[in-house]
């Protein structure tokens, strides 16, 4: 928030006759622990009644409301050596993006601390949960009945509405946010007045009236912000692009970072990597045709992809393309919500299921549960090694490699390679045979034998089975979990 968005929003917390389960005052008493303790009760409590957001004020008499400025200064203050911000994020699980504001009022210093309201479980803090009842502060387990509703309320919350920026000027409204590239996308006509835009953009839940302001929401902001950096809460979810010489990370060539939003900035970023892959040249019938050395479609759908499936609490960190001389991988915050070994036949769980279905209607990725199966069928017919997916507890990576002899791959390589192609087979209603790996990996069908050897390993490692063990010559296979 900027300093006139916090003169307007201050007067609203004081006019409130009394503290409430979503609002507290304070003066003085600014202890670590105590503030950790109140930033899990106001965003359990914001999250039961509904409101985006909860808020705890320093400089504020609780009991009459009065502005008497306080001596607090978080952004200096320490604990243990560690700033106070960044002590209480660590003790908060999950890690939610509370906010926290140094300002003037009335000649006096106010400190706001912004909470937004729990998503998808109760926000804890040291291990324990914390609820307002009315104006005390108490243990969430002496409560089950909230904890439930809290845990049931998920489905009502999504980062995507939550708001990135309080009461906006109409006017304001359509600097920030690429109005003419939403209706352009979205094959919507311009409308004749500003209004119009409005309205439109608001059905599409992009921002929200305010009484005579207007809310832009994180989904307004992540697809059509002219500039990610004029909004505090995505301003770190931008995508970065670093080329690297050579196989490793020693030596960056170039790094850049994009700062329009996901839609209007798309085709932009996928232009911008394609330019920096290296390209084949086919000789056709008649002309030289350069051919890039990854294909676009896989490209676009697992960078998409990236941007979709991204945990918004992570906070500090964005989706990362990183390409290398031998491969690309894309990198985006958060664990996937299904195993890595069911993103070809799985349909997709998102996260960020409202930011998914806009990302599908003006087609900057495939329809659900399409996408992958197109990665790794593209990948097969540039007779590239098979993608490789990856999950830690914090990030999601898929890298794609570049062109590689059978001879020159590992047995990871081929095993990873005849797994996918398993399945791919399987969704399609077929089967793998050893010809259609023969096929996979371009192998002369004289060297059969190659292609049992990597059928043998998968089965090995437990990824594949055939139908019918005991038929040999023409067996068939499927996934294990088939």
């Amino acid at each position: 928030m900027d300093s006139l968005q916090l003169q307007e929003l201050l007067p609203k917390l004081l006019s409130y006759p009394n503290e409430t389960e979503w609002i507290e005052f304070k003066e003085n008493n600014y202890k670590p622990e105590m503030i950790g303790e109140r930033i899990s009760a106001l965003s359990n409590s914001a999250n039961l009644l509904e409101k985006e957001f909860g808020y705890l004020v320093f400089g504020i008499k609780d009991e009459d409301h009065q502005v008497v400025g306080t001596t607090f200064k978080p952004k200096q203050d320490k604990k243990g050596g560690e700033l106070v911000e960044h002590w209480i994020f660590q003790m908060l699980e999950p890690k939610i993006d509370f906010r926290i504001y140094e300002f003037e009022y009335q000649g006096r210093l106010i400190v706001l601390f912004q909470i937004p309201a729990a998503i998808d479980r109760p926000v804890m803090f040291q291990k324990k949960g914390y609820v307002r009842i009315n104006s005390i502060t108490r243990e969430l387990k002496d409560f089950p009945e909230k904890e439930k509703k809290i845990w049931l309320n998920h489905s009502n919350r999504s980062f995507e509405k939550e708001i990135a920026k309080l009461n906006v000027l109409p006017q304001d409204v359509l600097k920030l946010l690429d109005y003419s590239g939403y209706f352009s996308l979205t094959d919507q006509p311009l409308p004749s007045d500003t209004n119009g835009f409005l309205t439109k953009m608001e059905e599409d839940k992009l921002i929200k009236k305010n009484a005579d302001h207007y809310d832009i929401t994180n989904l307004g902001a992540l697809l059509f912000a002219k500039d990610l950096k004029n909004f505090e809460t995505i301003k770190r979810k931008s995508v970065r692009v670093i080329i690297y010489k050579g196989k490793d990370r020693v030596q960056t060539i170039k790094e850049q970072e994009g700062n329009k939003g996901y839609a209007i900035g798309f085709e932009g970023l996928i232009e911008y990597v394609n330019n920096q892959l290296p390209s084949n040249e086919e000789i056709g019938k008649a002309l030289r045709v350069e051919k890039k050395m990854y294909p676009e479609i896989a490209l676009r759908e697992i960078i998409a992809n990236a941007l979709i499936h991204q945990d918004f609490n992570e906070r500090g960190t964005g989706p990362l393309v990183e390409i290398f001389e031998d491969r690309i991988e894309i990198t985006n915050p958060g664990a996937p919500l299904i195993s890595v070994e069911r993103f070809i036949d799985h349909s997709p769980q998102s996260r960020n299921e409202e930011l998914a279905s806009f990302m599908r209607r003006i087609r900057m990725c495939e329809e659900r549960g399409s996408g992958i199966d197109k990665v790794v069928t593209s990948v097969e017919l540039y007779q590239l090694p098979a993608p490789k997916f990856q999950t830690q507890e914090k990030f999601t990576k898929v890298t794609l490699y570049s062109h590689k002899n059978l001879t020159h791959m590992d047995k990871e390589d081929k095993v990873r390679a005849c797994y996918q192609h398993c399945v791919l087979k399987y969704v399609s209603n077929q089967f793998m045979t050893n010809n259609s790996l023969r096929t996979r990996f371009n192998i002369a069908e004289e060297n059969y034998p190659m292609a049992s050897r990597i059928i043998a390993d998968t089965i090995g490692e437990g990824l594949i089975r055939a139908i019918d063990p005991e038929q040999r010559k023409h067996a068939k296979y499927i996934p294990y979990w088939a």
